[in-house]
């Protein structure tokens, strides 16, 4: 056996919910060789036991195929996530092990699409996922999963979260009748949110994304205020006027003293559905200068591509039903930039609970507001 051969025969060895095996995704390290035994460790970003006892038995397969006959030693070495992200500060989802707040300065700029496909995303690495659908006014998502019309189960005095594409779901939409309107002052939306941590008997999750209204209202507030927020995500198109809003979710986070995972562009150019051509019709990379602002950094440019608008309509998310089109692969790659941030913060003590108030504008006294 040589090291070439090794390595060859791993190249077959699929990540478990990806397309691209474990040597082109740089996770093999320090083979040893030592006459027909080889010893080699493989270092993954899902803390899923079921991916790391996959990826052995494939290793070892793989490595017998290609004229291994001595030992076999295929050390994982997985991320050792804590229970809780945080020693400090309130949670009222134990069972979460990281959150992830979607958020964004306005409405329309794709940031429940955003949600779903970074929650499959995630998944697809292996690991266990819910989705939040904290978006109270517009809770688009059980239309995105295809199961607008089911109804949660209770249990107790608790209510099971929908499963769809291997996620776990809860949403206002559910619970609700169709094109019924909530006309909520502050003080329910954030006892809503409440409700939605507490009282969903969501499973131990690795991480739950959750899908924000649009703004820095009392929805993000009381969030960060319930749980200890691991990372924000922050969705925006190219235009001027969704840079400025976006500006305004970056600041919250950075006032709520949440780590920005990054900024995912959407609408970033244009895919011709005939030829697969790429235009940049609406600019692109447009929001580096904000990403440079806030010290973080554009981790997906997810072009306007209509399998995308037809799989919200339809119930079928693209990045699980066309893994191999352009927009799943951005959604992929961002999902793995995330989880790796995720592991980073936890490796350096988690996060704590936002002790920030909400903030009065200048020469506007808080009882007039």
């Amino acid at each position: 056996m040589t090291e070439e051969i090794v390595k060859t025969a791993l190249s077959k060895v699929m990540y478990p919910g990806f397309t691209k095996d474990i040597v082109t995704f740089g996770f093999v390290k320090n083979i040893v060789i030592r006459d027909v035994d080889v010893s080699f460790d493989v270092e993954i970003t899902s803390s899923a036991p079921e991916v790391t006892q996959q990826i052995k038995d494939d290793a070892t397969a793989e490595l017998k195929s290609a004229g291994c006959v001595g030992a076999i030693n295929v050390n994982v070495k997985a991320p050792q996530i804590p229970r809780e992200t945080s020693s400090h500060g309130k949670n009222i989802a134990p069972q979460v092990k990281n959150f992830l707040m979607v958020s964004s300065g306005k409405g329309g700029v794709g940031k429940s699409t955003t949600s779903v496909n970074i929650a499959i995303s995630l998944a697809k690495q292996g690991l266990k996922v819910g989705l939040l659908d904290a978006d109270i006014y517009g809770p688009n998502i059980p239309r995105m999963l295809g199961v607008a019309e089911v109804k949660p189960e209770v249990n107790g005095n608790k209510v099971l979260p929908i499963k769809a594409y291997g996620l776990e779901m809860m949403s206002m939409g559910s619970l609700m009748e169709d094109g019924q309107s909530l006309m909520w002052r502050g003080a329910m939306i954030m006892k809503a949110i409440e409700q939605f941590l507490r009282d969903i008997l969501w499973s131990e999750l690795d991480v739950l994304v959750i899908d924000m209204p649009p703004g820095t209202g009392d929805a993000q507030l009381t969030l960060a205020q319930s749980v200890p927020v691991t990372v924000g995500l922050t969705v925006t198109t190219p235009q001027g006027v969704s840079l400025d809003d976006s500006r305004r979710s970056l600041d919250m986070f950075k006032k709520l003293n949440i780590p920005i995972a990054g900024i995912v562009e959407n609408m970033s150019g244009f895919i011709a559905p005939d030829t697969g051509v790429e235009y940049d019709i609406f600019g692109k990379g447009t929001s580096q200068p904000m990403a440079d602002e806030f010290d973080t950094k554009i981790i997906a440019e997810i072009p306007l591509e209509p399998s995308i608008r037809e799989g919200g309509d339809n119930g079928q998310p693209i990045s699980f039903v066309a893994p191999s089109s352009e927009s799943a692969k951005r959604y992929a790659t961002a999902a793995e930039s995330i989880w790796n941030q995720i592991i980073e913060i936890n490796a350096n003590g988690g996060v704590s609970n936002a002790s920030v108030q909400p903030t009065t504008p200048p020469g506007v006294s808080a009882c007039s507001m």
